[in-house]
């Protein structure tokens, strides 16, 4: 796994926390990880590339 940084608003932030307090995820990291992995899944599904590959990541 690589190390990415990114700035994101500070909505996007408490709403994180929100999560991992709610038990939802154990961390941020770990909902962020979800976030991009159903995004690429989705964006990649409708571009007709396998989505298959993302979700083994």
């Amino acid at each position: 796994m690589k190390l990415v940084t990114v700035h994101l608003p500070e909505p996007y932030i408490e709403g994180l926390k929100r999560l991992v307090d709610m038990g939802r995820y154990p961390n941020k990291s770990e909902a962020i990880r979800v976030a991009v992995r159903d995004l690429l899944a989705n964006e990649l599904w409708r571009s007709g590339i396998n989505r298959i590959y993302f979700m083994n990541a």
